[in-house]
């Protein structure tokens, strides 16, 4: 049996890794989890898959979830904080770790996974966007893998040939097809975007994601990240990764060959689907999603995407292309944003206007080290809040 480690379980990529887990119990173990502070979440997942070890935030939570547990669970260890966190991502006996952390936050323990050589499934794309050159550089280091998790690189990745390690020139690719759904505003005029709630954007029409990747589908800036994502994955430039917006979701990206030749992965919405992939590779396994049925999709409908109703797409391409710590310090200005709007505190359409100026006030930043780029996202925040109080 394989032993995984899930960092992230409560939240929507982590509990649809643990529900494809528990459809293969003969394939695979929960050795180690990790959580904010959902403790009532855990404990049900503790109670259900019995790992060896799991990480709580902080002290507070990590102590309410010991209490939890007391009883028939007390072989259960339970950490706290960044040593916690890291313990369950490099646990000896979980050679494969779902990295499902929202956020930069995710980025130190998926990089410790990456230094023991682990089978990494990448669902934080963070760690790409404020350390893609470091990352990939540690993968290499350390023979690690990556698997990517995110429905579009997972498809890109099924769409290209085993070898596109080598080059994309080299194994015949042309670009990348990276498609979007568009979100809950595809149809929206700018003016109806002045007045949007957080309870409309986080309403996505396709996919069940969690606040925060609701948001950023809404502004398309997840988009935007997975353009920078895409980049160090299958390293390719900026000019050769195209966004097509596609309402439907069944396509979930493609691959264009320099003969005309376009491979595309369909598949119902599900991110089970690419969490099995990913689990199972080079083999399948079952995941629990309905077979697609075509004839009910009846259509498939592309369009391009609008950069100016979609700002933050804009941005995240001008990052990439500046290249140095410019992806870093967007994100940590949009995490900021993204938070003050689902707070209140932002209107959706100053989302951008608040990232941007952030990114005018650090320009030309570069970064070749860790502290460094930690050091800059850190700033990058400072500034963003200081932008609120002085109301963007």
């Amino acid at each position: 049996m394989i032993g995984v480690a899930v960092l992230g379980a409560t939240g929507s990529i982590g509990l649809s890794t643990l529900d494809v887990l528990a459809r293969h119990p003969d394939k695979y173990r929960v050795v180690s989890l990790t959580a904010n502070r959902d403790v009532a979440g855990m404990a049900r997942l503790c109670r259900q898959h019995r790992p060896d070890l799991v990480a709580m935030a902080d002290a507070a939570s990590a102590e309410a979830l010991r209490r939890e547990l007391a009883g028939d669970l007390q072989g259960i260890e339970v950490m706290q904080g960044e040593a916690g966190l890291a313990a369950a991502a490099v646990h000896p006996d979980a050679p494969y770790v779902m990295a499902a952390i929202v956020g930069a936050a995710g980025l130190l323990p998926t990089l410790a996974a990456v230094r023991e050589g682990k089978r990494i499934l990448l669902a934080n794309k963070e760690s790409l966007v404020v350390a893609g050159q470091l990352f990939m550089d540690a993968v290499r280091r350390h023979d690690a893998e990556v698997l990517p998790i995110d429905s579009e690189h997972n498809a890109i990745f099924q769409s290209m040939p085993a070898d596109f390690g080598r080059g994309l020139d080299r194994v015949g690719v042309r670009r990348i097809l990276l498609t979007a759904s568009g979100g809950p505003f595809r149809n929206r005029s700018l003016a109806e975007l002045q007045h949007v709630t957080p309870e409309e954007a986080c309403a996505h029409p396709n996919w069940d994601m969690g606040r925060k990747i609701s948001v950023d589908s809404a502004t398309m800036m997840n988009k935007g990240l997975e353009v920078i994502e895409a980049r160090w994955l299958f390293d390719a430039t900026p000019d050769r990764i195209q966004v097509v917006v596609h309402p439907q979701s069944v396509i979930h990206s493609m691959v264009e060959y320099v003969d005309g030749s376009v491979l595309a992965q369909l598949g119902n919405p599900d991110m089970r689907t690419p969490i099995a992939h990913a689990l199972a590779w080079p083999e399948r396994i079952e995941s629990g999603v309905a077979g697609l049925d075509l004839f009910a999709i009846a259509q498939l409908d592309f369009e391009a995407p609008d950069f100016d109703r979609f700002p933050c797409l804009r941005l995240a391409y001008q990052a990439v292309e500046q290249g140095g710590a410019a992806p870093a310090i967007l994100n940590a200005a949009n995490e900021v944003a993204v938070a003050a709007f689902l707070d209140g505190r932002l209107p959706f359409v100053r989302i951008p206007q608040l990232i941007d100026k952030v990114l005018q006030a650090m320009p030309g930043t570069l970064a070749d080290d860790l502290d460094t780029l930690l050091a800059l996202d850190a700033e990058a925040r400072r500034l963003a809040e200081q932008s609120l109080g002085n109301g963007v």
